[in-house]
């Protein structure tokens, strides 16, 4: 597939005349949707988001800090790679080709990366921000889901309300930063400095003036963190502390047969596991999506050693196997944190003049957003929607339209789930549904590990692949 990305196509959505499919949120995962139905143009769409413009984790642009995941794991090239919203291209119409080429970077910078996004964003017509969706409800009479919104200005204040109608909706509306019950207290009062790592960025000058920085978390982001202050602080007054709860500040899985693991064979494996399994089975992944990288882990060494080289040790102290059991303030300048020690079974107290939370994120709860559908979407033992193998809710079959998502899914489709690796696939893979022909091929066979045992089939009945299946191609 591929289109010229100069002379773009536009259907504006109309009260009459629905569109085929109607996108909540633009982050990276809605932007491939949208990037790869761009050139289908009997295919009308439309995505929403209410920030102004498209930004991809604007707290965490560290000067330095790469993507985890391969340049080719772009917005669409692992599901068409002679796309005109590839990051190659993008780097052609910047004329940077020679210097990447030179550069021989598989892993690009994360500020290069949000770069790409937003000139992909910027070009394509069927993105609109500023638009905040206020409700989503099922229309009987006209067999579509209505959408209303408010539209905002470029301050964040209402300008107009709208309304709008579509036959399928995806839902791309990310992660919120999560911050563990024994430390909001303290977040949400600002006298310390106690902030998310999505934060970051926005505080660092505040951050390295703290005599004591505290930072919570064993993953990528906490990593950066600690490396990011270690480097700006001065030799023997470091003054930092990397707690985790990990058992150690542990590698990511990164051979090439464990990456398979972030592959479309596996999450096929993976969602038809039963749901007990499934739930077991994802906590114990953690090596393969939140642990921190080999460079880095090297980068927070070598700084540590350099520091050692006239003598003396960095007064930089890494603790693992430690969770914060409760914590406090001291005064008005300090925190008092509570600390547990997993192995050992012992507690202590550390006092600091900052925290970072890097603490993750959760996937962004639906719940208000999707009120007036509730009664129609099917549950799980644990009350989660139930997502099929197109990455759709099951819903009441009185509802004809499909509600896909995007990075919702994990209990259903495993650690994939929020990988950049797959959204090409995802979004090929929702396109192929939903308009029922085969838009974008896609391949049976992504691993050399065979995940589980072939089944055979009930006696007396044969296999037949249903239409839109991912795992044959349509004919």
């Amino acid at each position: 597939m591929s289109s010229n990305p100069e002379t773009p196509l536009t259907h504006p959505a109309t009260s009459d005349e629905p569109l085929d499919l109607a996108g909540i949120g633009i982050g990276p995962f809605n932007l491939s949707l949208a990037a790869l139905a761009h050139p289908l143009s009997h295919l009308r769409t439309a995505f929403y988001d209410q920030r102004p413009a498209f930004h991809w984790h604007p707290g965490l642009l560290i000067d330095g800090a790469t993507l985890q995941v391969p340049f080719l794991a772009d917005l669409v090239t692992l599901a068409d790679p002679a796309s005109p919203w590839t990051f190659l291209n993008y780097l052609k119409t910047r004329e940077r080709l020679f210097p990447f080429y030179f550069a021989e970077r598989f892993h690009i910078h994360r500020a290069e990366y949000d770069a790409y996004c937003r000139w992909v964003s910027e070009s394509l017509p069927s993105l609109h921000f500023g638009h905040q969706i206020d409700a989503v409800r099922w229309n009987p009479e006209r067999e579509t889901f209505e959408i209303d919104y408010t539209q905002l200005g470029a301050d964040g204040e209402a300008e107009a309300l709208g309304r709008t109608h579509a036959r399928n909706l995806v839902l791309g509306i990310g992660t919120t930063p999560h911050i563990p019950v024994p430390l909001r207290p303290l977040a949400d009062a600002p006298a310390v400095p106690v902030i998310h790592s999505a934060d970051y960025l926005d505080h660092r000058d505040r951050l390295l003036a703290a005599d004591h920085l505290t930072v919570i978390g064993a993953g990528q982001s906490g990593a950066e963190i600690f490396l990011d202050q270690l480097r700006a602080r001065p030799a023997g007054r470091e003054g930092v502390h990397w707690l985790a709860r990990t058992p150690a500040f542990a590698p990511m899985e990164y051979s090439k047969l464990g990456l398979e693991h972030f592959t479309p064979d596996y999450t096929r494996y993976f969602h038809g596991l039963p749901e007990r399994v499934r739930d077991t089975l994802v906590p114990t992944q953690w090596q393969l999506h939140k642990a921190i990288d080999h460079d880095t882990l090297a980068a927070i060494h070598d700084e540590l050693y350099r520091r050692t080289l006239h003598g003396g040790w960095p007064d930089a102290t890494l603790t693992p196997g430690v969770s914060v059991r409760t914590a406090g303030r001291v005064g008005t300048t300090k925190v008092e944190l509570h600390l547990d020690h997993t192995q050992q079974g012992t507690r202590s107290r550390l006092t600091t003049d900052a925290v970072v939370l890097a603490t993750g994120y959760r996937e962004r709860r639906m719940d208000t957003l999707l009120a007036a559908l509730d009664p129609y979407i099917r549950r799980d033992a644990a009350e989660r929607p139930r997502i099929d193998a197109h990455h759709r809710m099951v819903l009441d079959p009185a509802v004809t339209g499909s509600l896909y998502v995007q990075n919702a899914e994990t209990h259903t489709h495993g650690v994939g789930a929020p990988d950049l690796g797959l959204a090409a696939w995802r979004s090929a893979t929702i396109l192929n549904n939903l308009t029922d022909t085969t838009p974008y091929p896609l391949p049976t066979r992504t691993a050399f590990t065979t995940f589980g045992l072939p089944q055979p089939p009930a006696p007396h009945t044969r296999t037949i692949p249903t239409q839109g299946s991912t795992l044959v191609p349509r004919h």
